[in-house]
């Protein structure tokens, strides 16, 4: 029992909340240098989504807790320290209240980086969407028209052959079809080239195209991956090699068992509980400027066969059925006066979306009632002094 009160003295202690603060506040520093490198995706990955890491000073290897270890043991830190052990009395009030601010904003970040879903849907006039994709993972999708002309998918994530390399390949696998997907390379980012005579390359070759593998990008939403695949059929020795790349117009055409599939390598895709429809775009430019000084998009929100419009601009997104949409930009870039412009709207699932702002409202009441206690109890003492 004497060991076990000394481990919760440990993670109760200001001590160890200083030094997790510092920590916290290093990792910060360290990952916005780290964003000039490799783009924001992947030092959120390394920085703030991990247990440890190792964060080189020049040649100098430097181990580090992650952000995710970090804040783990400082919830621990504040319900032993700040909720449990501290004492119950009417000074300590406030302070209780401010605690439970923070270990609700602490939980908010928690379900908004392993349960939400962020991505993306661009839209140009006329056109509509029921469905978002991501801005940073993949998925192989197998589509067949059935008899009844409706589309059945088959649909393997990323995590499923992210590791797919030389002499470890991935194989996927579904009761819904005569065949299985062997991934035997997957590359983050390459482009699609044409074998030439005079063209030498150690990949694979396949059809007369091969992947060249590109280095990856500051902005990970920028990258375009690609796959080797080959169909192998479960009954029988046929094998068929393809190459999945992420920039392809058309699927991949196979044929098994008499049935025509067609197989893709895209961005995650997520359905949504509604449809969006981009009635108008409209930008506005500074005077005498090509820079864009607001950009707004005129939507119709379609569901269960109602039908409202809606205004999405910058400061203004829309939340619907658990989903945020923002107006984030458009394009293209170079399009000249009078040309269709196409309107991007980030979309964001988060269970939490609205936590953190009820965790600063607590933590705001337990301030005020802290320093409000503070205050009034030293008015009181200066009206004793007064002569």
């Amino acid at each position: 029992m004497r060991l076990l009160d000394k481990f919760a003295n440990a993670l109760s202690s200001l001590w160890l909340s200083c030094t997790l603060l510092v920590l916290l506040g290093l990792l910060t520093w360290l990952g916005t240098l780290e964003q000039v490198h490799t783009g924001l995706f992947e030092v959120q990955r390394k920085y703030f989504e991990s247990l440890f890491l190792v964060h080189h000073a020049g040649p100098v290897p430097i181990p580090l807790p992650g952000a995710t270890l970090v804040l783990g043991l400082l919830f621990v830190n504040l319900v032993l320290g700040g909720i449990v052990r501290i004492r119950k009395t009417g000074a300590t009030a406030g302070i209780l209240v401010t605690h439970v601010g923070i270990l609700m904003l602490i939980t908010a970040g928690f379900v908004k980086a392993y349960f939400s879903e962020d991505g993306q849907v661009t839209l140009y006039e006329g056109q509509r969407a029921n469905a978002f994709e991501s801005y940073h993972h993949w998925e192989i999708a197998i589509t067949e028209q059935l008899p009844s002309g409706e589309l059945r998918e088959v649909v393997a994530g990323q995590s499923q052959f992210d590791g797919a390399g030389p002499g470890r390949s991935a194989l996927l696998r579904s009761s819904d079809l005569p065949f299985e997907i062997e991934v035997a390379r997957f590359i983050p980012n390459c482009g699609v080239l044409p074998k030439g005579p005079m063209v030498t390359t150690t990949v694979p070759v396949v059809d007369g195209y091969f992947l060249q593998s590109r280095p990856l990008e500051t902005q990970n939403e920028q990258n375009v991956a690609g796959a080797y695949v080959a169909l192998v059929e479960k009954q029988g020795a046929t094998r068929k090699e393809g190459i999945l790349w992420g920039g392809s117009r058309a699927p991949w055409t196979v044929e098994s068992g008499g049935r025509k599939y067609g197989v893709e390598l895209r961005r995650e895709r997520w359905v949504m509980p509604f449809t969006v429809a981009l009635e108008e775009f409209t930008k506005e430019d500074h005077p005498r400027m090509m820079m864009p000084k607001s950009f707004s998009s005129d939507v119709t929100v379609v569901e269960k066969g109602s039908q409202r419009p809606v205004k999405i601009s910058m400061n203004e997104p829309l939340r619907q059925e658990g989903l945020v949409l923002y107006q984030a930009s458009w394009g293209p870039a170079n399009a000249r006066p009078g040309e269709p412009l196409f309107s991007t709207l980030a979309v964001v699932r988060n269970p939490a979306d609205q936590y953190p702002l009820y965790s600063c409202i607590v933590i705001a009441v337990g301030l005020l009632m802290h320093f409000s206690r503070k205050l009034f109890k030293h008015i009181r003492a200066e009206a004793q002094r007064a002569p």
